[in-house]
């Protein structure tokens, strides 16, 4: 599998359009036309046989189900950018089965990145590998690496606690600890061992002020966390992962579990956190992902397919499967 700087220099040869891909040579044109012959009509080749033949239209998706390997359709766009998280050659598999293949593609800093696909293509299992909180399965075993601001995330020696404290991770269903507003926001200062509480007060109304929640919460702060709507306890929750002001900030489906109001609360948090930090987020919703990411990872069983900027992916991706998949073709 080729190494992220060699799909670099692979991409330098791709074209707006897409890959450049070789045409075939047209006909000669005849002199003369040929006697026509009278004769059954040609046998239409079957998807198969299509997907097998490879070439631009081709469906890539049998191609995958019969467990070929299919190359993803990178956009030149995505290696401009300075990469916060750098994914490369990661491949996971949870005992005999595959679950994660060759997966290479660079994380912009400052920018939403969002991971879309059909159920078990494999997006959480990508998000969970960012703070390998895949380790704890016994049967898990990865190839390949990933980098956070350059350094090995998954090198021998690296300790997993000191690698997720530069990260910030937030649930499908929002998980607030049993303890105050307040307690809940300056945990992350807690367990570090900070005790200064002028230091933990001003990270408290930093943090419920970048979590678009402050107004809402600055008269009751050591209530419980507990009495707040779903909508409040999704934004306390990423509110508490901003307060270790991470370098990268992991959301996996946060609106799955909210109404459409508190939905557009966290997607307004999420375009105003855009830029001081860089979100990786898993999503479901295509409108969602059109909203609020600037570039768009396209994944299928396992692997990634294609991976650009969001207006791209969404009004003219590369591949007519990611077509079929955004505009409500399958999935």
């Amino acid at each position: 599998m080729p190494s992220l700087q060699s799909l670099v220099r692979a991409n330098s040869l791709m074209t707006e359009a897409g890959p450049m891909i070789p045409e075939p040579f047209p006909a000669p044109a005849s002199t003369a036309a040929p006697p026509k012959v009278p004769g059954p009509a040609p046998a239409a080749k079957s998807p198969a046989a299509s997907a097998a033949a490879g070439g631009r239209g081709a469906n890539r998706l049998q191609a995958i189900a019969r467990g070929e390997k299919v190359e993803p359709a990178l956009h030149r766009q995505v290696f401009g950018e300075k990469a916060v998280l750098e994914i490369d050659n990661f491949q996971l598999w949870y005992g005999q089965k595959k679950a994660l293949h060759e997966i290479t593609m660079p994380v912009p800093v400052g920018k939403v990145t969002a991971l879309i696909g059909p159920s078990g293509c494999g997006k959480t299992t990508l998000l969970r590998c960012v703070n390998r909180m895949n380790d704890l399965i016994d049967s898990v075993r990865i190839a390949g690496d990933m980098r956070l601001n350059g350094d090995s995330i998954y090198a021998p020696g690296v300790d997993v606690i000191e690698l997720r404290k530069r990260m910030g991770m937030v649930f499908q269903k929002p998980n607030p600890f049993p303890m105050s507003i307040f307690e809940n926001v300056v945990y992350s200062l807690r367990i570090d061992g900070i005790r200064d509480r002028n230091l933990l007060n001003e990270v408290c109304e930093r943090s419920l002020r970048g979590a678009a929640l402050w107004d809402e919460v600055k008269d009751r702060l050591h209530d419980s966390a507990l009495a707040l709507s779903g909508g409040q306890q999704q934004r306390l929750c990423i509110a508490r992962a901003i307060a270790a002001e991470p370098e990268v900030l992991l959301l996996d489906e946060p609106c799955s579990a909210l109404d459409p109001i508190a939905t557009g609360k966290v997607e307004d948090l999420i375009q105003e956190l855009k830029g001081e930090y860089s979100i990786l987020i898993v999503t479901h919703n295509m409108q969602q992902a059109s909203r609020i990411s600037d570039y768009t990872a396209f994944m299928y069983l396992g692997r990634l397919m294609e991976y650009g900027p969001t207006a791209k992916i969404f009004t003219n991706p590369l591949l007519p499967e990611t077509n079929d998949y955004v505009t409500g073709r399958f999935g």
